[in-house]
């Protein structure tokens, strides 16, 4: 009997995620900051990332509107900040990731999964 292949990991997933801001939540823009998820690209070349989402299980929904580098990494922060090639912001005013129990599903440009990760 043949050995089976492991299914090659997506190119794009979830890298780190912070989804518990550290320290009491404030609600100010530097604790929101602090809650973040990282998306990284594995592959040998840049994936456009324009009009992939992530989302939480409430549907909060952010947009990417970026070029995510060959084994680059890019973290997407709660707050509101300056968008950089490293760093990217929510915009949001509230956190968005349930410290309990919630779940990051990352979307490419066409609405199909391309990886989720939950947590309780």
């Amino acid at each position: 009997m043949a050995a089976v292949p492991a299914a090659a990991s997506p190119a794009v997933g979830f890298g780190a995620i912070q989804y518990d801001s550290p320290g009491k939540d404030t609600r100010s823009n530097a604790s929101l900051n602090a809650e973040w998820v990282t998306i990284t690209n594995r592959s040998d070349r840049a994936v456009d990332l324009g009009g992939w989402t992530l989302s939480d299980a409430s549907r909060h929904t952010y947009r990417f509107h970026l070029k995510l580098g060959a084994h680059r990494s890019v973290k997407v922060h709660t707050g509101i900040g300056r968008d950089t090639a490293a760093d990217v912001y929510w915009g949001s005013r509230a956190y968005v990731w349930n410290n309990d129990r919630d779940a990051a599903t990352l979307k490419d440009s066409r609405g199909r999964v391309v990886a989720v990760k939950s947590w309780r």
